[in-house]
């Protein structure tokens, strides 16, 4: 038999604000357990919550980037089940009425040789506390609250992913997204953006969605790809067999790239949503959405159109210029102080982007700033320097950024020079060294010439104009 494959994702992301969502206790990773707590977070008797506004905002925005609609009246809902590491037994969530409803995922993913357009719909945006952490010993169960209480958005999508490769270009895409709009580090390590993984096959053509299975807490986007095939393939071998898929919540193992079962999962669960007494409605004017709304960022798929259709620039350059917000923003500084926006994308995605692959700094931290970046290609551009030359330069504007490009070139000798006695010179020494080579050029080999210009640039120390070098070269070879 053919299966469709059924995917959707319930994807946790934590926000960077820097007090809890209900409290003022501080919200950031990797701190000593059990140090960013209060009486708040412990539910204390008496004890009253208070909405963090940043929250709110936070929410609004990726909304408005996702193209969903904003609920102007939010409350929030009571969940209510026992966790050791909830201290309250409930956890405040949004149940029935989610602050933004609806939107769309859109994101290139890169099919063969081509990058192909996809978007993912998603059905609700909601906001919702997190709970601590269990850490299991030998010696029993020990709990941190450090992240009871951090602010969580929960992004969830329709059924309609249809690949593993899909499903990991859409996480993706979330990170970049929330990553440009500030509002996270996107950090699936440290557990800042983490997913459920819920994947289901049907007869081909079917409209009859399948029995879906969940994998929980995937912190990794080339693992929820792997648990997403091994699912998919598992699902299949049972449906082929006439067997049936058991409703269950299974953990994705990485050491041996399969999934293993956890329990079966209830076809309802009950929480026994209500509405929380101790927070008040929260109101989101008009005039706030419309602020936000300005103040959006280019998003991913928007600046790789940019990129391609406007600019010019290779596919494969566009998509590492927008992956990130820092790359993309430093690419647009620097077309702002020239018009070779194809050298500046060669620069950034080759020379640039290896440097700092092998470093520990981002292009944020590069001591070479956009302006002087653009005064090195119109070195270049302007037949002032070649672009070995170039490189050159740029090595030493690493160590002092102050310089001016050309006071560089000057003081090493790496000004192109089109005197045509010194290129002369130059020439005939290699002619001379290569004479073997100039008999096969005469005798139709002209692909030759390309040697004979690259000696006489190194013979020059790389001062030497390689247009005129060309040009004189054919000239003594006739």
């Amino acid at each position: 038999m053919e299966f469709d494959v059924v995917i959707g994702l319930e994807v946790h992301c934590q926000l960077n604000t820097k007090s809890k969502i209900f409290a003022s206790d501080h919200n950031s990773f990797g701190d000593d357990p059990n140090q960013n707590i209060s009486v708040l977070t412990l539910a204390h008797p008496g004890v009253l919550p208070r909405t963090n506004r940043a929250v709110v905002e936070s929410a609004v925005k990726l909304g408005l980037a996702f193209g969903s609609e904003i609920n102007k009246i939010n409350y929030f809902d009571r969940k209510n089940y026992f966790y050791p590491d909830l201290p309250k037994g409930y956890q405040i969530t949004q149940d029935a009425r989610p602050v933004c409803v609806g939107g769309a995922v859109s994101f290139m993913l890169k099919e063969g040789r081509e990058y192909k357009k996809h978007t993912v719909q998603v059905h609700h945006i909601h906001m919702e506390e997190d709970a601590g952490k269990s850490v299991h010993g030998i010696d029993g169960t020990l709990l941190d609250y450090n992240r009871a209480g951090a602010p969580l958005l929960e992004i969830v999508s329709y059924p309609c992913i249809s690949s593993p490769e899909e499903a990991a270009g859409y996480l993706a895409e979330i990170r970049r997204i929330v990553r440009n709009l500030g509002i996270s580090d996107g950090n699936m390590e440290e557990g800042s953006l983490r997913a459920d993984l819920n994947v289901s096959l049907k007869p081909k053509g079917s409209s009859e969605l399948g029995t879906k299975v969940e994998i929980k807490n995937m912190n990794s986007i080339r693992f929820l790809q792997r648990a997403a095939e091994y699912e998919v393939k598992r699902q299949s071998e049972i449906l082929s067999k006439g067997d049936q898929i058991i409703q269950e919540t299974r953990t994705f193992i990485p050491e041996t790239g399969v999934t293993e079962g956890m329990r079966v999962k209830e076809t309802a669960n009950d929480y026994r949503y209500f509405p929380e007494p101790d927070l008040a409605p929260i109101e989101i004017l008009e005039e706030e959405l419309l602020k936000y709304k300005a103040e959006l960022p280019a998003l991913p798929v928007e600046l790789f159109d940019r990129f391609v259709s406007e600019d010019g620039l290779l596919a494969d350059q566009a998509f590492v210029l927008a992956e990130e917000k820092e790359w993309s923003d430093y690419y647009l500084e620097t077309c702002q102080y020239t018009e070779n926006k194809k050298a500046v994308a060669n620069w950034l995605t080759s020379t640039i982007r290896g440097e700092l692959n092998e470093s520990t700094i981002g292009i944020s931290d590069y001591p070479i700033r956009p302006k002087k970046l653009a005064e090195l290609i119109h070195a270049v551009e302007s037949g002032a320097i070649s672009h070995t030359a170039a490189q050159k330069v740029l090595n030493h504007l690493k160590e002092t950024p102050e310089l001016a490009v050309m006071t560089i070139a000057e003081e090493n000798g790496w000004v192109l020079t089109q005197d045509s006695g010194s290129l002369g010179t130059w020439i005939d020494e290699v002619l001379e060294k290569h004479s073997g080579k100039v008999q096969e050029y005469k005798k139709g080999k002209k692909g030759l010439l390309g040697l004979f210009v690259g000696e006489v640039m190194k013979l020059s120390g790389g001062s030497a104009d390689p247009k005129e070098v060309n040009k004189l070269l054919i000239e003594k070879l006739k």
